[in-house]
């Protein structure tokens, strides 16, 4: 059993930018230094190292501009944002297994002004021929196509994508940190945005932001003793779903679903013992607006179809039935791949958040969807 096997005892980040100025390999360790020093290790502690595949950072480097010394775990996962949470798992399994003792996770990007995600690019990946040549060449306009199909099947309107944004930039407003604080916006404002991809508006896409962040991950035994409050991973879980391509799975029954996070949510539960009614806060990631809603449904929030229900009048607000992204995700605050939503989780567990949420309860964390995906619980020691 990985539950409660170790926990995350520090968190650090770099500013959140569009232009970094600097490289990527500097951002990742700026991150990681952070990190370190808010759970009162050094550099000579760490033995692990993963990230995303899609880090432009060797591990080596980091290691030598960290002053690392031997390193006894690497790992990367793939499929972008799916990562987050799964880095978190890899760390766990090490330490569990007793492979490792101080794992490093961290992703560091320079997604405003270098590669921008948000660009159609020829993919070398053997599935791109099946949609690549009928326009669908963006994670835009991939979505799209789910979220049409959602929209027929379940109904409601893009005004229920619009909510989303609409709660993400309010709490994105507060929070200093965010490239969007004091920054909020009206459905009124949602409505008027440009298409990117119908029914997909500007304002239902996530950003491209330059940054990084890293997190320290122990034994439960040993961030125990550390300067900070640990963060229990309760849970730690990966999953794909059957007929699983990228952003859009074209040839499942049902199209407007993300199994993937179906298999995920089932492992959450019955590793940490929780319940959907048992989660104070939940950290969604919110790379396009109709994904939020699926996932709510997925993870059992509430049925198929009713995401939108769940989210009318401030549902996932602050003070809201489940209030979704304090930080304001990526949304609102930065695209760091996840990253920074598993270091608001963090936080609220710790009772330092900006927009803290009231009480002691586990922290639900998910990872990118429409991809291979991965989920945390997290929740006081």
């Amino acid at each position: 059993m990985i539950s409660r096997a170790a926990a995350i005892a520090g968190i650090g980040a770099t500013e959140f930018s569009k232009d970094s100025g600097r490289s990527e390999l500097r951002l990742a360790v700026e991150a990681i230094r952070a990190a370190l020093d808010d759970a009162g290790l050094r550099a000579a502690d760490v033995d692990g190292l993963v990230t995303f595949s899609m880090d432009n950072n060797a591990e080596i480097a980091v290691g030598r501009e960290l002053g690392v010394g031997e390193l006894s775990f690497l790992s990367r996962i793939g499929y972008g944002g799916g990562a987050a949470c799964a880095v978190v798992q890899q760390a766990v399994l090490a330490i569990s297994a007793g492979i490792a003792d101080v794992v490093v996770c961290y992703r560091a990007l320079n997604e405003r002004s270098g590669r921008r995600f948000g660009q159609a690019v020829v993919s070398p990946d053997v599935d791109a021929g099946w949609h690549y040549p009928m326009g669908l060449a963006t994670p835009a306009a991939m979505v799209a196509m789910v979220a049409r199909r959602y929209l027929h099947d379940y109904g409601g309107s893009g005004d229920d994508f619009g909510r989303v944004t609409v709660a993400a930039r309010r709490h994105a407003a507060t929070n200093p940190y965010a490239w969007f604080h004091g920054r909020p916006i009206t459905l009124d404002e949602h409505r008027a945005s440009r298409w990117i991809a119908e029914p997909l508006r500007l304002l239902d896409c996530c950003q491209e932001s330059d940054g990084a962040v890293a997190l320290v991950v122990t034994s439960l035994s040993t961030a125990r003793d550390l300067a900070r409050p640990p963060a229990v991973i309760t849970a730690a879980a990966q999953g794909s779903g059957p007929g699983q391509f990228v952003m859009t799975s074209y040839y499942r029954c049902d199209v407007a679903a993300l199994p993937e996070m179906g298999v995920v949510a089932r492992q959450l539960w019955a590793q940490s013992g929780y319940a959907p009614a048992d989660i104070r806060t939940a950290v969604i990631y919110d790379h396009f607006t109709p994904y939020v809603l699926m996932q709510l449904e997925e993870l059992g929030f509430c049925g198929r179809g009713e995401a939108r229900h769940l989210i009318a009048d401030g549902g996932i607000e602050l003070g809201g039935r489940l209030p979704v992204n304090p930080h304001g995700g990526q949304l609102g605050e930065a695209y760091i791949h996840g990253m920074n939503g598993i270091a608001e989780a963090v936080r609220q567990v710790r009772g330092t958040a900006v927009n803290q949420v009231p009480g002691d309860g586990p922290v639900l964390v998910t990872a990118g969807t429409g991809v291979p995906t991965s989920g945390l619980i997290l929740a006081p020691a």
